[in-house]
């Protein structure tokens, strides 16, 4: 028993505009996963915890951010990337400038500007500083490097940054303007 070849062909044109919707929306939905940047939070809450990481024996890259932060915001996809290329050889932390928990690491690691890279051996010991945004070349040199214990080959790169003042007052943010931008590099050794 067949239909009509009028049923027929409604049938196969339905059948074409469900298929062409289901598809158009796949596309539609997976672009648009594509083109997102992780954000900061995403990040920061899968990270390593700062006290395991600088006690398991594994070099580690810290990271000195603020949710406010457009340069760190910027690099947050870098990041992200590094972290799956590399997550299982480095540690990779982060830390919240705006939290005061961590103002004696901020003020350890001397932050003025962020975000704020600290390299750190497997014996948690500053490595070097990169201070801003970082392409991803540099980031995955310097890591490279850290992995297998030579001189970071950018330990001295600037790029753009946020201003940051640690306060002593307990507020944690810079009471001048948080979004001025300037570059800077600390180099510890």
């Amino acid at each position: 028993m067949t239909g009509t070849p009028v049923a027929e062909s409604r049938l196969r044109n339905a059948l074409i505009l469900v298929v062409a919707l289901v598809l158009s929306l796949a596309v539609f939905f997976g672009l648009r996963h594509q083109n997102q940047q992780p954000n900061l939070q995403t990040l920061a809450a899968t990270a390593v915890p700062y006290d395991q990481a600088v006690t398991n024996g594994k070099p580690t890259l810290l990271e000195f951010y603020a949710d406010w932060c457009s340069s760190c915001r910027a690099m947050s996809g870098t990041v992200a990337s590094a972290r799956q290329q590399y997550g299982d050889r480095i540690n990779f932390a982060m830390l919240n400038v705006d939290n005061d928990k961590w103002l004696p690491e901020v003020l350890r690691y001397e932050v003025d500007g962020i975000p704020q890279f600290v390299y750190l051996d497997g014996g948690a010991s500053p490595r070097g500083t990169s201070i801003g945004e970082q392409p991803s070349g540099v980031l995955a040199a310097n890591l490279e490097a850290l992995i297998h214990g030579d001189a970071l080959p950018y330990a001295k790169t600037q790029g753009q940054t946020t201003a940051y003042n640690p306060s002593f007052e307990g507020s944690g943010r810079n009471a001048s303007d948080p979004r001025s931008h300037g570059s800077q590099v600390v180099d510890p050794g």
